[in-house]
């Protein structure tokens, strides 16, 4: 309703100026927070694996792709490649979980400890890179990567770190959810509504 026209008018210049855009990163918080809750309920015991591989493959999955590459635009390379990465990364999981139910290239528990352990690395990079945007972004890569650790110890040797892993990883998908609200209920009330906190670092 609001957007009567793709292009507005300037009325001090009569120059046109640019459409505002939506932020891209509404989409890809939503999907990594949605789907990361989503394979707690499962981690936790509270849901079966089904709903964990559709979200992954879709919102969690392709969706986040799509932000990414819509953050890559922007000029955001954090956002560029933490969008895009962990969409992958979605995908991937729902895809390996989807291969070993048919006996198609399937993994063990000690290969999905090992994939585990990459995205753990990859992880704490990012993690460095959070502390220089926001209190709540650092918030949510410290209780991911702390997820990935435990998953980690999960698949070698201590299964009962995943339970912990899910209480731990549904704090990082309630902090990805508080940002995307922060985003959304700021453009809608013109002010901050949710604070994120200044810069760690």
């Amino acid at each position: 309703m609001s957007h009567i026209s793709a292009v507005s008018t300037d009325q001090k210049t009569g120059g046109a100026t640019a459409p505002k855009l939506g932020n891209p990163a509404v989409i890809g918080l939503a999907g990594f927070g949605l789907t990361t809750m989503m394979l707690q309920f499962h981690n936790i015991g509270w849901a079966g694996i089904g709903p964990v591989i559709w979200l992954g493959l879709v919102f969690g999955g392709l969706a986040q792709v799509i932000a990414g590459l819509q953050e890559q635009k922007t000029g955001n390379n954090f956002g560029y490649v933490a969008f895009t990465s962990y969409g992958c990364f979605w995908i991937s999981l729902a895809a390996m979980l989807i291969a070993n139910k048919f006996d198609l290239f399937p993994s063990s528990t000690a290969d999905i400890g090992w994939f585990l352990v990459g995205w753990t690395l990859f992880t704490t990079i990012l993690w460095v890179g959070s502390l220089r945007i926001s209190k709540a972004m650092a918030g949510c890569f410290t209780t991911l990567l702390i997820g990935f650790i435990l998953l980690d110890l999960a698949h070698f040797g201590y299964p009962q770190m995943t339970v912990v892993a899910g209480w731990d990883l549904l704090v990082c998908a309630g902090l990805a959810w508080y940002m995307m609200a922060s985003i959304v209920l700021g453009d809608l009330f013109g002010r901050t509504v949710l604070p994120v906190g200044k810069p760690v670092l």
